[in-house]
């Protein structure tokens, strides 16, 4: 039998460690990490969660500025590193990103995150409106950034993120402000928290379900669709309270539109009806 080969033998190693796995690549900019702060408007009544805090390059400058920091790192490495700078304001956690449990209290995300995880961390944050997350501004993979803020939209955990929060792409950020330098183009992405959200808290799982069985089948003429849940009459008073031609597909639809259909389903349409995720 052949040997299986490791392809992260010999490559991707930095100054001798070991390879990127996670997709980390730190920011050595220092104009560049000013700016993410900057941009947050971070002040001292802010708690900000840090994930992927690294060598604390970002850390630092947020220790400046906000009342409590959390830098989460998983890394030994780095959490050495991040101990011995001795920030009087910032927790330092050893976690796993994706295991971490969300502050309670209201809290804000700036962060420069591993780039092969961006979704999953995404899905943590946004998923449920409930938690208590208010804002953020976190560099990530521009073609993520595109996918989170398109105006077609494929995935139905994004168009229920556009619920309750704004997401938009600020600026492109250049390859070789990161250390090592990343092979995909960067972005740094605002997300704020709706004043008004379109649908009520309560009903987010009723969404998730809508939209995942909507968005299975994006090509399927919108009465179609909307015939699959509503009697014909209430159909056509949805279609005409959303403004959209009949001849229209599924994926034409934006966030007003499917708040629209959610909330006159959960209003007029029997729950056992309800579309099941």
């Amino acid at each position: 039998m052949t040997k299986k080969s490791n392809k992260y033998k010999y490559s991707n190693f930095n100054n001798g460690e070991p390879p990127n796995f996670s997709g980390q690549h730190l920011i050595h900019n220092k104009k560049l990490l000013t700016d993410i702060v900057k941009t947050a408007k971070i002040s001292n009544k802010h708690l900000v969660l840090e994930l992927g805090a690294g060598k604390g390059a970002l850390t630092t400058v947020l220790n400046e500025k906000a009342r409590k920091v959390w830098a989460i790192e998983f890394d030994s490495r780095f959490i050495k590193k991040l101990e011995s700078l001795g920030l009087q304001n910032t927790i330092v956690i050893q976690k796993d990103i994706l295991k971490i449990k969300l502050p309670r209290e209201p809290f804000v995300v700036v962060s420069n995150i591993p780039f092969a995880i961006t979704t999953d961390i995404m899905k943590m944050l946004l998923n449920d409106p409930k938690n208590s997350i208010q804002s953020a501004v976190i560099i990530m993979e521009k073609g993520a950034a595109k996918r989170f803020t398109s105006k077609s939209v494929k995935d139905w955990y994004v168009m229920a993120w556009r619920m309750w929060f704004d997401i938009r792409i600020e600026r492109g950020i250049f390859k070789d402000h990161f250390s090592p330098p990343p092979r995909v183009d960067t972005a740094m992405v605002s997300i704020v928290r709706k004043k008004e959200s379109l649908i009520s808290y309560k009903y987010a799982k009723t969404l998730h379900s809508l939209l995942a069985y909507g968005l299975k089948y994006p090509t399927v003429p919108i009465n179609d669709f909307l015939r699959s849940i509503f009697t014909a009459p209430q159909a056509k008073k949805v279609r005409a309270a959303i403004k959209v031609a009949p001849e229209n597909t599924v994926k034409s639809l934006n966030e007003k539109h499917w708040a629209i259909i959610c909330n006159t389903m959960v209003q007029y349409v029997p729950p056992h009806f309800w579309p099941k995720k």
